[in-house]
């Protein structure tokens, strides 16, 4: 892990530029992103620990060198998480049953006029509504899996895919940070990286992303274009999983589609 740790580092001085931690860049620069020196006198660090940091020799670094890091490379709130979860991994817990509870299944059973999923941190699919069901064609069975769906079944579902992709594989980054352990985890990169080019490029990025808010628009196959905002929730207990539930802004022509749409999944 110390060698992803490293990676992930080398990664993240790469995209930032001296512009933007107010530094000159000068004519004659040849590097990518920001030198080791410049990071290094930017965090407070030796230039030497730094070295040792990218090259993953340095057995477990303190929490307030990472945090001199985070601030010096101004990482998201994800990246930041990642990074910590990279240098200091979490000890191994025996994981939950990975069934969800009855009750919380009836209750977006329930919910007919909204989109309703559980995903684990693998974004496996395990609990969903039938309007859910409507609104991903071909998704919505047992074992199926959000990032499989995304890269390898080329769906022409998004209207905004590139947006989508991008955020999938910072999902599947953050989740190796947190679940180092888990082999299905490590598997399933390991067959998205065989089967699709554009998730091996996305991978080799090191991109972080924890995306639980925000807009998802489609070019749905039955009722066209659709923006719906999503908002997701971690599930207590420890288990990982995630309940997201996709919503229409009040009143408008995304409401009367997925209107539609329900009425069109009910018939």
């Amino acid at each position: 892990m110390n060698r992803e740790l490293g990676a992930f580092l080398q990664a993240r001085r790469n995209e930032v530029t001296p512009e933007d931690v107010g530094l000159a860049s000068g004519p004659r620069r040849r590097v990518r992103g920001l030198r080791r020196e410049e990071l290094a006198e930017l965090a407070g660090i030796s230039v030497e620990y730094l070295v040792r940091l990218e090259q993953g020799r340095t057995a477990q670094p303190s929490a307030s060198v990472m945090e001199s890091l985070a601030r010096a490379l101004d990482l998201s709130e994800a990246e930041r998480t990642h990074l910590f979860d990279l240098a200091a991994p979490r000890p191994r817990r025996p994981r939950p049953p990975g069934g969800v509870r009855r009750e919380l299944v009836e209750l977006i059973d329930r919910m007919t006029d909204i989109p309703a999923m559980v995903f684990d941190h693998r974004l496996d699919l395990l609990a969903w509504n039938r309007l859910a069901d409507a609104l991903f064609p071909g998704l919505c069975r047992p074992g199926a899996n959000l990032a499989r769906y995304n890269f390898l079944t080329e769906p022409d579902l998004y209207a905004d895919r590139e947006e989508v992709l991008r955020a999938t594989v910072g999902q599947l980054r953050l989740a190796t940070g947190r679940h180092a352990d888990d082999p299905a985890l490590t598997a399933l990169i390991g067959e998205l990286s065989v089967h699709s080019r554009r998730f091996r490029t996305l991978w080799a990025g090191r991109v972080v992303k924890e995306r639980t808010n925000g807009v998802k628009r489609f070019a749905h196959p039955v009722v066209g274009e659709l923006a719906l905002r999503y908002e997701t929730f971690d599930l207590p207990g420890g288990s990982g999983q995630r309940l997201s539930l996709l919503h229409p802004e009040p009143g408008g022509a995304n409401e009367e589609s997925l209107r539609l749409l329900a009425s069109w999944s009910a018939s």
